[in-house]
Formats: structure tokens, C-alpha cells, sequence
């Protein structure tokens, strides 16, 4: 009969018994365009800061200017592609409080007028350049998201509220990834990131309709902040121990909670289609008593 292959470097099998199927740490998530095409800006502008020292005192300090307006424009465009993935990401999103890649085009051009003035050209030439390096930057990585995204209708002070405790979640959840990565198994990682992807899918659904805040309020903030402090406390005795109750003990807390976050966040769901059928079926009798008729055929979203 054939068995399963194990072993102490091998992904431990699937839990059984009714536990909700692995979910894949990277659904529903995008490619970080930040860590690929951005990060070449900051290595572009190396040349100046060693031709700096070949000079005198004027130009050194004009061509040291000018590699750190273009290291800044390089650090600008990094943040300003994050927050557009973030933006991205989002069904309902405010736009970008900063227009970091704008800034980032601006700084582009600037740093490229002073380094161009330094090789000691006029004034016709640096202006070219800067002009030049605003156009190809703006278009390489565009421009921010300059508005809100799915904010009609919304209530903004219920959004805002949402958006903080949603922000204080990732927090603990970027504290996790962290320890448990100290304690060096792979397998836990990963599983870390499955509890991730399933907790991220409960602020996308609060986040679409704030009014679910209070249900999910508990999971959030409560078993959340537990979960964090559970991982710490794990991650430092295991890394010193290796002790294998402790790992099992531990996996089975995260494949509670993952169980847990899953059902609340399909309950959420769940009422919110409550809420529109009892909306459709009250615009419907609405529409009748006003003497509109529904068309033959025509039948209940539910069914």
C-alpha cells in the first residue's frame, strides 16, 4: 500500500476532520512592483558620489547634493508604488495622503539639474535633463492615485474607524511573521501565512461594509492580540528548546483560530446577504403598492 513520504525537513500533511482546506499564502494578493523596478534608482545615481571626490570643494558638494535628491526620489517612488499596491488592493481605498511618486518624479529632475550642472554644461543643458528625467519617470512608474476608491455612499467616520483597526491588525500580524521566523521551521511560517491570507480576507469584508465592524470587533482586536503574544512567547521558547509539544500545541492554536477567523468571516457574509434580500424584497413591495408589477418570470435573488 503506499504511504506518505515524511521526515524532519518534510511540509507536514494536511490537517483532517472537518478543518478548512489550506489556503494559499499569496491568494488574492498582487506582484510588489516595489522591490523590483524601483530598487534600480537607488543604484543609478553610485557614479556621482564617487566622481564627487574627483573635483574641487564646489563640485564635490553639488554632486553629493544631487546623489541624495536622487536617492530620496528613489526611496519616494518605492513608498509611493507600496501605497498604490495598497490602494490596489482595496476595494474601498482613500487616495494616497502624499503623492510620493509625484514628488518622486520632481526630485528626479532635480537631482538630474544638479548633477548635469556640476559637469560645468550652462544652464540650457541641465534644464533638458531634468525635464527629460520628470517625462521618462512619470512615465515608467505613473503617476498616484489621485482619488477615492468605492467611497460613494460610504460613511467616512465609520470607514476611518475600520481603517484604524484594521491598521493596529496588520501590526500584530507583521509582529507573527516576524517571531516566528526567529524560531526557524519553515512549515510554521508557512503556516503563519495561511492565518495571514485568512485574516486579510476579514478586513477586506469589514472593509467593504464598515457596519461588520462590531461582529468581527472581538476577532480584530482580541483574538488577534492574543494570537501575537502566543507566537512571541512560542517562537522564543521553541527556538531555544525545540520542543515538539510546544510545536504541536501550537499548531493546533493556529488551526483553531484560521477555523474561527474563516467561520466569522463567512457569517459576516452571510449577513450582508441578509441585509440585501430584506432591502430587495422592502423596495419590491414598495414598487407594487405604487402599482409597478414585476415582469413574468422575474423571481427573488434567493431563489
Amino acid at each position: 500500500m503506499a504511504q506518505r513520504y515524511g521526515g524532519k525537513f518534510s511540509p507536514a500533511p494536511p490537517a483532517e476532520g472537518g478543518a478548512i482546506p489550506p489556503r494559499h499564502p499569496f491568494h488574492g494578493r498582487r506582484p510588489r512592483r516595489a522591490a523590483s523596478r524601483s530598487n534600480i534608482m537607488f543604484f543609478l545615481p553610485m557614479p556621482l558620489a564617487v566622481r564627487a571626490f574627483a573635483g574641487g570643494p564646489a563640485e564635490m558638494a553639488l554632486e553629493l547634493t544631487a546623489f541624495g535628491v536622487l536617492i530620496l526620489a528613489a526611496w519616494l517612488t518605492r513608498e509611493g508604488l507600496k501605497a498604490e499596491d495598497a490602494w490596489l488592493d482595496r476595494k474601498i481605498a482613500r487616495r494616497p495622503a502624499i503623492p510620493r511618486k509625484i514628488f518622486g518624479s520632481a526630485l528626479t529632475g532635480a537631482g538630474l539639474f544638479l548633477a548635469a550642472l556640476g559637469g560645468g554644461a550652462g544652464f540650457l543643458g541641465p534644464a533638458i535633463y531634468a525635464v527629460l528625467g520628470i517625462v521618462l519617470h512619470s512615465f515608467a512608474f505613473g503617476l498616484d492615485p489621485l482619488k477615492d476608491k468605492g467611497m460613494a455612499g460610504v460613511d467616512s467616520f465609520q470607514q476611518d474607524r475600520v481603517a484604524r483597526v484594521v491598521d493596529e491588525a496588520e501590526q500584530h500580524l507583521k509582529t507573527m511573521a516576524d517571531a516566528i521566523r526567529r524560531a526557524g521551521d519553515r512549515p510554521l511560517e508557512a503556516h503563519v501565512e495561511r492565518f495571514q491570507a485568512t485574516v486579510r480576507e476579514m478586513f477586506r469584508t469589514v472593509e467593504e461594509d464598515p457596519r461588520d465592524l462590531t461582529a468581527a470587533r472581538k476577532y480584530l482586536v482580541v483574538y488577534l492580540l492574543g494570537a501575537r503574544d502566543a507566537t512571541v512567547k512560542f517562537a522564543e521558547y521553541y527556538a531555544r528548546t525545540r520542543d515538539p509539544k510546544a510545536r504541536a500545541d501550537y499548531q493546533t492554536l493556529l488551526q483553531d483560530l484560521e477555523t474561527n477567523f474563516s467561520a466569522r468571516t463567512r457569517a459576516l457574509l452571510l449577513d450582508d446577504r441578509a441585509d440585501l434580500d430584506v432591502e430587495i424584497e422592502v423596495l419590491r413591495d414598495r414598487l407594487q403598492r405604487e402599482g409597478v408589477r414585476p415582469e413574468p418570470g422575474a423571481s427573488n435573488m434567493g431563489d
